[in-house]
């Protein structure tokens, strides 16, 4: 009778530790473990754009506050792409800043999207907001999402209604040299 005690008081435990943690909330704490690492990806889509053929693919994990994560994406010597993610009121925004190499930003910056709910631990899903259809009419049916688990991060695009899409999976199990900063960005 008393292991029946135990396993309930260890259930009930985990039970309520687990409910006082969103999806989101996760996947932001598991996020944020990986802040300072840099790490390199490989192109899973079809058909990936010829920007990143043949090009090393590296993603840093480089800022990492309360409720803002900043993940610089090369390619190649190209150093224009951050993805911002926002944590707030438990649901997570990603942006794509692009700046050009004196760090000014690019006409075409800024756009992604609001995750609609507390998504899943392991994936976020970001759906075009406004801003993005507003700057780019044809991205207006992008969808983002990022799977994230103990052993990949990976990025990906859908355009809903068309063959676009792009992923790329980077192995969170072996860390590259921090490739510097990204343009706009001081070194350190």
């Amino acid at each position: 009778m008393q292991k029946i005690y135990i396993s309930l008081f260890l259930f009930l435990s985990f039970s309520f530790f687990y409910a006082q943690h969103s999806p989101a909330e996760k996947f932001w704490t598991q996020l944020q473990g990986h802040c300072g690492e840099a790490y390199q990806g490989t192109i899973t889509s079809i058909n990936p754009g010829e920007d990143f053929v043949g090009k090393k693919l590296i993603m840093h994990v480089r800022s990492c506050d309360e409720n803002i994560i900043r993940i610089p994406f090369f390619v190649g010597d190209n150093k224009s792409r951050t993805w911002v993610l926002t944590f707030k009121d438990d649901k997570i925004k990603l942006k794509h800043d692009h700046r050009h190499r004196d760090g000014s930003e690019d006409k075409i910056t800024q756009y992604g999207g609001l995750a609609t709910n507390t998504g899943l631990a392991d994936l976020q899903v970001f759906p075009a907001d406004k801003e993005t259809a507003d700057l780019l009419p044809a991205a207006a049916t992008n969808v983002w999402f990022i799977e994230l688990d103990e052993n990949s991060f990976t990025y990906n695009l859908k355009r809903i209604g068309t063959n676009t899409s792009f992923s790329v999976e980077f192995n969170l199990n072996q860390p590259v040299e921090n490739p510097g900063a990204p343009w706009g960005w001081e070194e350190n």
